[in-house]
């Protein structure tokens, strides 16, 4: 049983007229009985109610590049304070997080917070922003709304790496307290999302259609290339096809590559080249900005002017290089804007990984 500090009342669920509940957050629906939880395994029915039991709990904290994210047009350089819970609502074969998002030990949840020693120590930190990763903060949406609200007041910008699996309500309150995103866009066939990862491929275009249409958040979608499952060109094309004529030519994509974990050990690492090739057919589509991740290659992780060409940000796996953008984030070959969200020079952070002790801020 939780400790109870750490247990709170959930939104987004109705009662069914066999006496079960039903959780509304994301498009699985799980119908619970008293005891029960959903497949996430942090919400769950307690006292004839759904409850987020993971709410001030954390696997851990660390500081990041904001590039590992990635983000690669949202205050490049910058370092960005990093954390997650346990659990996930996907069941994705794949999971190079699995050890996080897989977890039913409550021992994950190794350092508490709350949302304003989460902010504080930011802050602190000289971070500019706080990010919901490792495992996908729509299942503690109570939470991740409540530090978004600390961190905002502190002036930190707050981002959700996520894979977009939710509802319209509660993505409409979500989004609403993020300041980026980076939305994983697992394939394009509606097989792959239902035999690899256990979800829907046309939930997360209505996610995407909806940060574009109607929110100011800045996003940016990766997809990890796993070969013979979704790393055809025909579907390469057909995906960066849809994004083009839905999302437009700025969203910037990045394709990263797969190595075996967890339930897929059978398929091999995937070669740079189908990478490279990869970014190739994004940018013959029309995409301004495409990337390579978890390979080294500076060419495909660098950022370039769409008119001049010349390149704008270069990158060496997480340290940057060359800066050519005004404090505008202009272009200062020919002064075309790049597209992102830019606040005058920037960060030197580089590749460094710090893990934090939120106890440390506690006060």
């Amino acid at each position: 049983m939780e400790e109870k500090q750490f247990v709170v009342p959930g939104r987004y669920w109705h009662w069914e007229e066999d006496g079960r509940i039903q959780c509304d957050l994301c498009p699985r629906f799980c119908k619970l009985r008293p005891g029960q939880r959903g497949l996430c395994f942090v919400r769950a029915r307690e006292n004839d109610m759904m409850v987020l039991t993971t709410y001030g709990r954390s696997s851990g904290f660390c500081v990041d590049p904001i590039e590992k994210k990635p983000l690669n047009h949202f205050l490049p350089g910058t370092p960005i304070l990093s954390f997650g819970t346990a659990g996930c609502n996907l069941t994705c074969k794949f999971c190079q997080n699995w050890d996080i998002s897989k977890s039913r030990e409550i021992d994950t949840l190794a350092d508490s917070a709350s949302p304003e020693v989460i902010a504080k120590a930011a802050h602190q930190l000289g971070c500019k922003s706080i990010a919901f990763t490792y495992n996908d903060p729509v299942i503690f949406l109570e939470y991740a709304v409540d530090v978004a609200i600390a961190c905002h007041e502190h002036g930190l910008k707050t981002v959700a790496v996520t894979a977009g699996e939710i509802c319209p309500k509660p993505r409409q309150e979500f989004f609403q307290y993020m300041d980026a995103a980076n939305i994983d866009l697992k394939g394009f066939t509606e097989r792959f999302y239902k035999n690899i990862c256990g979800g829907k491929l046309s939930t997360v275009l209505e996610t995407l259609v909806y940060l574009k249409e109607k929110t100011n958040v800045w996003f940016e979608i990766t997809t990890l290339l796993i070969p013979e499952e979704n790393d055809s060109d025909q579907e390469i094309k057909e995906m960066t096809k849809w994004i083009v004529d839905n999302l437009g030519v700025e969203v910037p994509l990045h394709f990263s590559a797969f190595h075996p974990d967890w339930k897929m050990l059978d398929k091999p690492k995937t070669p740079p080249s189908t990478l490279i090739r990869a970014r190739e057919i994004a940018l013959e589509s029309g995409i301004r900005y495409c990337y390579t991740g978890n390979v080294h290659h500076e060419k495909s992780s660098s950022t370039y002017c769409h008119v001049c060409h010349k390149k704008l940000i270069g990158r060496d796996w997480y340290l940057l290089s060359d800066w050519n953008l005004d404090k505008e984030g202009n272009c200062r070959f020919c002064n075309t804007p790049c597209a992102g969200f830019f606040q005058g020079p920037p960060g030197n952070w580089g590749r460094q990984r710090k893990p934090v002790r939120l106890r440390d801020f506690q006060s």
